[in-house]
């Protein structure tokens, strides 16, 4: 068959219109690439914190954002390769005049540093005034050097694109490593077989995340009532001087369970495993489920629960677990890929970045913060709902001898009000947090008076770390928490209280106590080493700070 040979100018037209589509499919890579930059950094990003918070599906956490990513770069190759005359300079002009400030933003993501509001604003305000200016200044003379510019951009963002393909070569790998994140996994169970020791009280644990000594025994803020907190007061050990194992939940979880001190971890790509980081060494050590107090309540053949927060502990300790949830629905907010994950399409992902860039500052102008807060504060009282649903399970299971109840109160932000006893997502605060965890601790007493479990039990209610003055610097800081907190003044005594069984009369242990040595308490507790307050006092003062 004879072969059909085409004019000059239709082959050097269907050319020249073939260099243009992969010209703008390039372009519009590299464009995607530093735009959409802060949906995906959290997802390649070393630390891996993103993944290693994450308790939704996998296809949420990693499927999701690169369908945003992709979208937004096919329609964008689209426009770029249709665009015509005014029209194609407008969008030239546009994606000019706004990719100063959208880098100076992605710096602040590869050097984790913040950006202070004015230079952002700054450099937003300069293009948008660009953008206009350009467009009403326009000549047809200037046709000629336009066309420089542009060769010139789509060089820059060529290169962007190859900076693209290594991006997502990242994120397919590390999307691999993580594609069994949260596949349920097999949990210890076999202390189901070994005999329970008779006549041993119940271990309880409950963590209040943020409970501050200041706000619950030292100087409450005035007319703040906590029954709970003063019931339990009266007939328990109550340190006055707790110095925190860190400042962070996630380090300070990994000091208590281990006895070990860790000011920084390192989770792993697919979120099982992480290293912790000693603050007098450099050398990172793998966490080991095996070297924490759970696995010393197992050898003492206790049946181990846990109904947790923030840590992935079901992931983390399944080996010495025999029951375990845990929840962190705030994720979704506080990672930006999650937040692009709430929903597929084009408008959320822009929408969020300008309020991160923009919007909270703006916020700021204002006493109350609706729109994102509200969102925030819904995925904070469905974490506690759901946590108190399974520390009744847990509770009502009696055969769960030693028992973690970490609970997402009163770290802030506030989501209930203490006046009209409900949840709430605006006019709340850390006070009105307090007083919710006062109503938990009731609800756990009330539990356990039920099933005639109060008096036999051993109780240890803590606070992970203090109330952090660092709140004052948000838009949500009330006066009322100005006025608790001694004008942001940073108190760093974690609440810490324990109740022994048939404990009936309150005691105070006024020496420097280090929280780290949690694991040790309960080890001595677990094995009935203490059964007084006064050799609880004696035990103390061994490891006082």
């Amino acid at each position: 068959m004879a072969t059909q040979v085409l004019p000059a100018k239709q082959v050097f037209w269907r050319t020249t219109r073939l260099t243009k589509l992969m010209l703008a499919i390039g372009v519009a890579f590299g464009i995607t690439t530093i735009c959409l930059f802060w949906l995906v950094d959290p997802l390649i990003s070393s630390t891996h914190d993103a993944i290693y918070h994450w308790n939704g599906s996998w296809f949420q956490l990693f499927a999701v954002p690169i369908l945003d990513f992709c979208i937004f770069w096919l329609l964008l190759a689209l426009v770029l390769y249709f665009a015509r005359g005014r029209v194609r300079i407008t969008i030239w002009c546009g994606i000019i005049a706004l990719t100063p400030w959208i880098e100076v933003n992605n710096w602040s993501y590869l050097s984790h540093k913040y950006i202070p509001f004015w230079l952002s604003a700054l450099v937003l305000g300069l293009g948008i005034f660009a953008f206009p200016l350009l467009l009403a200044l326009w000549r047809s003379k200037f046709e000629e050097k336009f066309k420089r510019v542009e060769e010139f951009a789509t060089a820059v963002f060529i290169c962007s694109a190859c900076c693209g393909v290594l991006i997502l070569s990242r994120y397919a790998w590390i999307g691999w490593q993580a594609r069994s994140l949260n596949v349920k996994l097999a949990l210890h169970n076999t202390a189901y077989d070994r005999p329970a020791q008779a006549q041993r009280s119940r271990v309880i644990w409950i963590l209040f995340d943020e409970l501050s000594y200041q706000q619950v025994y030292g100087r409450r803020f005035p007319d703040l009532q906590l029954p709970a907190f003063d019931a339990l007061a009266a007939q328990s050990t109550v340190f006055t001087h707790t110095v925190p194992a860190g400042a962070r939940t996630e380090t300070i979880l990994p000091s208590l369970l281990t006895s070990k001190p860790v000011d920084d971890i390192w989770p792993s790509a697919n979120g099982r495993q992480f290293k912790m980081h000693g603050p007098h060494s450099s050398v990172w050590q793998r966490f080991d489920e095996h070297d924490t107090v759970f696995q010393d309540a197992l050898k003492l053949n206790y049946r181990t629960a846990i109904a947790g927060w923030y840590n992935p502990y079901c992931r983390i300790l399944p080996d010495v677990l025999d029951n375990c949830f845990w929840t962190y629905a705030l994720a979704a907010n506080n990672t930006m890929a999650p937040k692009a994950a709430l929903g597929s399409n084009l408008i959320q992902p822009w929408m969020h970045f300008f309020r991160e860039r923009l919007g909270y500052k703006i916020a700021s102008l204002f006493l109350h913060v609706s729109g994102q807060n509200d969102i925030d504060a819904g995925q904070h009282i469905s974490d506690y709902i759901a946590l108190t649903k399974a520390a009744d399970q847990i509770l009502e299971n009696q055969s769960a001898g030693f028992v973690l109840i970490h609970m997402p109160i009163p770290h802030p932000k506030g989501i209930y009000d203490r006046t009209s006893d409900r949840f709430a997502s605006a006019h709340s605060d850390y006070l009105d947090n307090v007083v919710l965890a006062d109503k938990f601790l009731g609800h756990v007493r009330s539990k356990l008076e039920q099933s005639g479990e109060w008096d036999t039990s051993t109780l240890v209610v803590m606070g992970d770390h203090s109330w952090r003055s660092m709140w004052r610097d948000t838009p949500e800081w009330t006066e009322e928490e100005q006025i608790a907190s001694q004008n942001g003044q940073f108190d760093d005594r974690p609440a810490y209280i324990v109740k022994l069984p048939e404990q009936h009369a309150g005691a105070r242990i006024d020496v420097p106590f280090a929280a780290i040595n949690t694991r040790r308490l309960f080890d001595s507790l677990l094995a009935q080493k203490i059964r007084s307050k006064q050799e609880l006092a004696a035990w103390a003062i061994q490891f006082k700070h």
